[in-house]
């Protein structure tokens, strides 16, 4: 965690790098007020494959994550949806320049936002229902909640067995639906930013495990799952 700071203007100087963001975690599978100061994330947005081929064998800050780390995984997106903004640009669009890929396999989805000072406290109230909810679904392969300042600007990575198991989570659990409903209703953000992925390939472990393995796509240079 100590190297987050240190690293970021060597990414801002990395070629290839189109959009970033390092990402401390939390220790539950949704955005929560507690942190895990082991572990952390870069999101990355690449102009194209051999530029992250090229990070990964060549950077000092990739080189740096390798020794130090306990374990770590990776995994390779392409975006098939994405709606709102996140630091005022569309990271992963225009999404119909992105090739469509098979949607009937594994699906990854970020969701994050900017929480407004004044909704903090319903905010978390809502956390832990929902997290409840998201720990029993049987589709879901994955959680994590992310963040880059503590408490106000908050993200959830998930794995997906597939679109309908998000679906079900989405729309049929009731604590989800009704922080949905407040979120709209009460203006709890400034900023959101909810993006849909087929994953494409993975390496490493996350909690001694890919959670990606069994859909035979191990590996980072894997092909589409399906």
């Amino acid at each position: 965690m100590r190297y987050m700071a240190f690293d970021r203007p060597v990414l801002a100087d990395t070629a290839g790098l189109l959009f970033w963001r390092l990402l401390g975690s939390g220790r539950g599978a949704s955005m929560s007020l507690g942190a895990d100061l082991r572990r952390w994330a870069l999101l990355a947005v690449w102009s194209e494959e051999q530029a992250l081929e090229d990070f990964m064998e060549t950077s000092p800050v990739a080189a740096r994550w390798r020794d130090q780390a306990r374990e770590s995984w990776q995994v390779r997106l392409a975006p098939v949806a994405s709606r709102g903004r996140w630091g005022g640009v569309e990271p992963f669009g225009p999404i119909e320049e992105v090739p469509r890929r098979n949607t009937g396999g594994p699906v990854a989805v970020l969701t994050r936002a900017s929480i407004r000072p004044s909704r903090l406290v319903p905010f978390y109230r809502s956390v832990p229902q929902v997290e409840r909810l998201l720990n029993e679904q049987a589709g879901c392969l994955a959680s994590v909640g992310v963040g880059e300042w503590p408490l106000a600007r908050q993200a959830t990575f998930s794995l997906w067995r597939d679109s309908r198991a998000v679906r079900d989570f989405a729309y049929r659990g009731q604590a989800h639906r009704e922080a949905i409903g407040q979120t709209r209703a009460e203006g709890w953000y400034s900023e959101e930013l909810f993006a849909r992925f087929v994953p494409y390939g993975s390496e490493g472990t996350w909690n001694g495990a890919d959670p990606l393995a069994r859909y035979g796509g191990h590996g980072h240079r894997a092909g589409p799952f399906r």
